[in-house]
């Protein structure tokens, strides 16, 4: 492992960093009124402590009051905000991680009715789609106290004890002024190369100034839009080079593409069923056309690729930031040469959509991922064995497995279908979840290596579960698709039976999309592909309510060229024969009367209801009658039962209560058996 090129130092001015693998900037959305507390701490201390040699906070910690922290980002315009930085900052070193922050002023990529309610300002008047704010053109006196409020954030990096930062360069305001498609300034600050350049010119020389010489400056940029008018890559390499040679700054963190829309954002942080990173290659020319410490983060997911960018020369520090929440442990499981146990970030990208819809960062399949204080990313041996059994292999029932697995206990798992996975299994039959797989390959191998049994093809009875006389029972059965209760449902199929093959498309059909999750998309797009004409109806006045923006980005790029039609505000309501036709009676919360629709076929995407036959059956002869003390369960505490010889307590997890999501079913699983 000492010649790994992962694991080699690299010499960052007068810092050492102990490898060669860091988090780029991001924001989880953990501070508490724009402070990096507790929670924030503890979830940069476990990357540190799990061998990262650099832990990048605060993805755009805000520098002035009109930059408002529309992701709740941390605040770096109050002095407030030096301690907690502090606290955070010796915690990480004491592990030996280096930390820096993130800078910015984010220009029109914000919000005017939050925070301060005050204008939001760019070298622009044009209005960013994602955020829609109206613009106000910037004026000298703006830029005059932003210039200052960068210098007085510095500072605060600074007595914060902190490595480093960088300030932000990509669809915020800095590089607003670069870019030819939005500089719309007259004099000094548009026009030329250096007019445009002179922005961040004038606020890297307040920092300098501020904070002297030895404070790592480095620039997180965009150097290629990848849009006709702006900035292309040789424009990148050029504006490198002028930062490079002005002695202002110590790296560069190098982006291709813009943020603007949900589109364009997923083209710059690839998803599931897109390609791994894209933007290794071009970031590997900027770094060979400037010869300067270059980093980079843009889907770079796995180990292989990882130890490529940096063999190759491509990459002096290599991203691996979404990689971290699903596996905070990367460096030290390379280390200790165990990279087959390193949990794969599977590009679902859960964290990130949640965050631009106004939530906090959680990884899809690690439920101790931002909650570090209170849930293990390590599973301890139990004190005490004991024999348990799971019913269903689904998210739920795996994580149950794997976690009490590793607690040494004896388990035994029965499934009904001949392989596990459950309704993630119906995921992956699109190519564009297909690698979701992966939380489910890395589970079955968690649990061969704790030997839990499997016992798959067996739909358990009652009898079954009693015959292993089991001292805890879990039931993780899922969920079967849900009653619609309309009129006239069983002329419909489920959007499961399309997906499984059980129900062959129609020509002319109508999808009513009641949940609003990715099951209708799918299947939609199975449909679609066999050159059908496809509607989906949903009440909610947008569409696929359930589906957040980057993860829908794919579909819609697929379903728009397709034909299909979305009709949101609006609901199915009853289903007729009519010959050899169906008439749907669609009506709304709006209008009660509306066309009807003539169809071949209705397809019905309404959720699930849980399979949980055998949960009742069982619940009367369990100590604790089903029941789950939520005071223990919150606290932290494990569950209070007093299991006699003979006798067994019972849970029931994940949609089997009810219809949740995956994140939902693992974090059941994981918060109940930690303690078991």
């Amino acid at each position: 492992m000492q010649n790994d090129p992962l694991l080699q130092p690299f010499q960052l001015k007068h810092l050492t960093l102990r490898n060669r693998i860091m988090t780029s900037s991001h924001e989880p959305a953990y501070p508490e009124e724009g402070m990096p507390k507790d929670r924030y701490r503890a979830y940069h201390v476990e990357r540190a402590k799990g061998g990262i040699a650099l832990t990048m906070t605060a993805g755009s910690a805000v520098v002035s009051p009109d930059s408002t922290p529309t992701f709740n980002q941390v605040v770096m315009y109050k002095d407030e905000v030096v301690p907690w930085l502090r606290t955070l900052a010796d915690e990480c070193h004491d592990h030996g991680a280096a930390v820096m922050i993130q800078l910015t002023h984010m220009g029109r990529r914000t919000v005017w009715n939050e925070g301060d309610w005050l204008p939001v300002v760019a070298p622009t008047t044009r209005r960013e789609p994602a955020h829609r704010a109206s613009v106000k053109l910037i004026e000298d006196w703006d830029i005059e106290r932003i210039v200052r409020d960068y210098a007085d954030a510095a500072e605060r990096v600074q007595a914060a004890g902190l490595d480093g930062f960088e300030i932000e360069c990509y669809g915020h305001l800095a590089d607003a002024f670069w870019t030819p498609l939005l500089n719309e300034l007259t004099g000094d600050y548009n026009g030329g190369f250096e007019n445009r350049m002179r922005f961040t010119t004038e606020v890297l020389q307040a920092i300098r100034k501020r904070v002297g010489p030895d404070l790592l400056v480095g620039l997180r940029m965009v150097a290629d839009e990848q849009e006709e008018g702006g900035i292309d890559a040789a424009d990148g390499k050029r504006i490198a080079a002028h930062f490079r040679d002005s002695g202002l700054i110590d790296f560069l963190n190098i982006i291709r593409g813009q943020v603007n829309s949900d589109a364009k954002l997923t083209r710059v942080i690839p998803l599931t069923g897109m390609a791994s990173a894209p933007h290794l290659d071009f970031a590997g020319e900027i770094r060979q056309a400037v010869d300067f410490p270059v980093f980079h983060a843009a889907r770079i997911p796995d180990v292989a690729t990882a130890r490529h960018a940096v063999a190759e020369g491509k990459l002096d520090m290599v991203g691996m930031t979404r990689a971290h929440l699903a596996d905070p442990h990367i460096v030290r499981k390379i280390a200790e040469g165990r990279e087959a146990d390193i949990r794969p970030c599977v590009g679902a990208t859960y964290c990130l959509d949640r965050i631009y819809e106004g939530g906090e960062a959680l990884c899809f399949h690690n439920a101790a991922t931002g909650r570090e204080r209170t849930m293990p990313q390590e599973i301890a041996p139990a004190a005490t064995k004991r024999k348990i059994v799971i019913v269903g292999a689904g998210p739920a029932g795996l994580e149950a497995a794997r976690v009490c697995g590793a607690r040494g206990h004896d388990v035994t798992v029965f499934e009904a279908a001949d392989q596990p996975g459950g309704q993630l299994r119906l995921a992956v039959r699109s190519p564009k979840r297909r690698e979701l797989a992966g939380a489910i390959d890395w589970r079955m191998a968690q649990c061969e290596a704790h030997g839990v049994a499997f016992r798959f093809n067996a739909l358990a009875e009652a009898d079954d579960v009693l015959t292993l006389s089991p001292e805890i029972v879990i039931v993780a059965t899922g969920g079967i698709p849900a009653d619609p209760r309309i009129p006239g449902a069983e002329l419909a199929v489920s959007a499961w039976d399309i997906l499984t093959g059980d129900a062959k498309p129609g020509s002319n059909v109508l999808i009513w999309d009641e949940a609003g999750d990715y099951t209708a998309l799918q299947a939609a797009e199975v449909i679609a592909e066999t050159g059908a004409s496809v509607e989906i109806l949903n009440r909610e006045r947008s569409i696929s309510a359930s589906v957040m923006g980057m993860n829908l980005t794919p579909f819609l790029g697929t379903l728009q060229p397709l034909g299909v039609t979305f009709t949101p505000a609006q609901f199915l309501a009853g289903i007729a024969q009519d010959g050899n036709q169906l008439r749907c009676t669609v009506t709304s919360d709006y209008a009660r009367t509306l066309p009807d629709r003539q169809v071949d076929q209705v397809v019905i995407n309404h959720g699930t209801q849980p399979l949980d036959d055998l949960y009742w059956v069982l619940k009367p002869l369990s100590v604790n009658k089903g029941r789950a003390d939520y005071d223990a369960l919150l606290a932290g505490q494990p569950q209070p039962w007093d299991i006699q010889p003979g006798g067994f307590a019972m849970i029931r997890i994940g949609d089997a209560i009810s219809s949740r999501n995956h994140h939902a079913a693992i974090y059941d699983a994981l918060r109940f058996c930690k303690d078991m």
